[in-house]
């Protein structure tokens, strides 16, 4: 069995639509890429019983847990706080951390509000952060990170060699022009209950020149079952009528 993995989104700026989230992709995909598939995602507000609760509950169900937002030197920046809650530990100045953002700065500009980045939970594990010094944590099977998309991808690299791994996930896709889901959908089912391992989906689309059409795509981690999901997915859509196309569909 591969491990799971779940993301907290955190961010009131997220669920106002001021800021459109880019990490859900990049955490998914890299994710799939070491056998660890993302499970769950949840956007939450900076709300500290939420952050607490959500951490709580992700963390005894999944596998490894991801957070992003909030470990920045404003007064809404709670996770890291929320985090150490979670764990029944205090928040404390990780003297390493306070070291490297110190020489970073400068003792002159190391103020109040650069100090509450390396304020981490007691026995939690800095994640190096390549891109602008100020770490991110691991405790437990959480992983805190920042909500800027470059610094979360410098920390994820960071952590990465520590997390827990499978089998990869992998997809392969056919599709074909002029079909519509309703053609298909009896048959795509009968090939997802023979394969039930897999994730099996169907997704409508339309080019720019106004054709449209569907892509029918497996995943998993078995190579044998996905080879032959993927053989019943081109045959299906052969039985139409219609030409399938190995891949994802050309704009």
């Amino acid at each position: 069995m591969n491990p799971t993995s779940a993301l907290i989104v955190i961010g009131n700026e997220i669920l106002s639509g001021r800021t459109q989230d880019a990490n859900i992709r990049f955490l998914a995909t890299h994710l799939g890429d070491i056998g660890a598939p993302l499970k769950e995602v949840r956007i939450i507000p900076d709300v500290r019983e939420t952050i607490i609760t959500t951490v709580n509950e992700m963390k005894a169900r999944y596998d490894q847990v991801f957070t992003t937002g909030g470990i920045g030197p404003t007064h809404d920046d709670i996770t890291s706080a929320c985090v150490a809650e979670a764990f029944g530990v205090p928040l404390e100045l990780h003297a390493e951390s306070a070291a490297l953002l110190e020489d970073h700065y400068g003792k002159d500009q190391f103020t109040t509000a650069r100090q509450r980045m390396a304020m981490l939970p007691r026995g939690a594990t800095p994640i190096k952060n390549a891109a602008s010094i100020a770490p991110g944590f691991s405790i437990g099977n959480v992983h805190v990170m920042a909500g800027v998309p470059s610094i979360m991808q410098a920390m994820f690299h960071a952590v990465s060699p520590t997390l827990r791994r499978g089998q990869p996930i992998q997809s392969k896709t056919w599709y074909a022009l002029g079909i519509y889901e309703s053609v298909i959908a009896a048959a795509l089912e009968a090939v997802q209950n023979r394969y039930p391992d897999l994730d099996l989906g169907s997704y409508p689309f339309k080019r720019a020149d106004g054709r449209g059409g569907v892509a029918l795509v497996a995943k998993g981690s078995d190579p044998a079952n996905l080879a032959a999901a993927s053989e019943a997915i081109h045959d299906l859509i052969a039985a139409t009528g219609e030409t399938p196309i190995e891949g994802e569909p050309k704009a």
